[in-house]
C-alpha cells in the first residue's frame, strides 16, 4: 500500500432538496459525478453518518463518502469511516467550495487551514489533523463578511455555474492521477489548465 494513496473521497456538502443547488454543495455535485462515472451507488450508512459506497478502481479499494451532518459536523461522518477502515488522513482527499477561489478554479492541495470553512473546521477536529488532501472548488466570494452565508447557501449565477462546472469536469479529468497516488502530476496538470 502507497502512502498518499487515496482511500477515502469525501465530498462536502449539506442533505436534503433545499440545498442541492446551493454552491456550498459542490463537493457533493463532484463525488456524484465521480459515483456516476464510475458506476458507484451511494446507500444510506448510519454508522457513518451519512451517504457511502465503495469499489476498486485502478486495482484498489475506494470509499466515497457524502455526510449527511450538515456541513458543520461534517468531522463526526469523516471521522467515523476514517477510524472505521483505518484510513489516515493524508490517505484521504476532501472535495469543498472555496470562497477564495473564483468560479472556474479547481486546486488540489495537502494540508493548511480551514480558512473559515465550517466542515474544514469539523474534519480537523475530528482527526486532530489538518494533514490531508483538498480539492477546492472555487465560488468566488460575494465581496462583504456579511453577504458569505447568503453566497454559499444560495445558487450561482448561470454563468458562474458554466465554469463551475468546467473546474469540475477538469478536476474528474486528473481523478486517475489523484487514485494513483499521483497527486502532484495531477497538482500541475489541473493548475496548469
Amino acid at each position: 500500500m502507497h502512502a498518499n494513496e487515496i482511500r477515502l473521497i469525501a465530498g462536502l456538502g449539506n442533505p436534503g432538496r433545499d440545498y442541492e443547488g446551493s454552491r456550498h454543495n459542490a463537493g457533493f455535485w463532484w463525488v456524484d459525478e465521480f459515483a456516476r462515472m464510475h458506476q458507484m451507488v451511494f446507500r444510506a450508512e448510519s454508522k457513518f453518518h451519512g451517504l457511502m459506497t465503495r469499489g476498486t478502481l485502478h486495482g484498489r479499494e475506494i470509499f466515497l463518502l457524502k455526510p449527511q451532518t450538515y456541513m458543520n459536523h461534517s468531522g463526526r461522518s469523516v471521522g467515523a469511516l476514517a477510524q472505521f477502515y483505518k484510513i489516515e488522513p493524508a490517505q484521504m482527499l476532501v472535495v469543498h467550495d472555496d470562497l477564495d477561489l473564483p468560479p472556474g478554479a479547481a486546486k488540489l492541495k495537502l494540508g493548511g487551514g480551514h480558512g473559515g470553512h465550517n466542515g474544514l473546521k469539523d474534519i480537523i477536529a475530528q482527526l486532530g489533523s489538518r494533514d490531508f488532501w483538498r480539492l477546492r472548488i472555487g465560488i468566488g466570494h460575494p465581496g462583504e463578511r456579511a453577504e458569505v452565508s447568503n453566497h454559499v447557501l444560495g445558487a450561482a449565477r448561470r454563468e458562474d455555474q458554466v465554469l463551475i462546472d468546467e473546474a469540475m469536469r477538469r478536476a474528474q479529468d486528473v481523478a486517475p492521477l489523484i487514485l494513483d497516488g499521483k497527486l502532484e502530476a495531477a497538482m500541475l496538470k489541473l493548475h496548469s489548465t
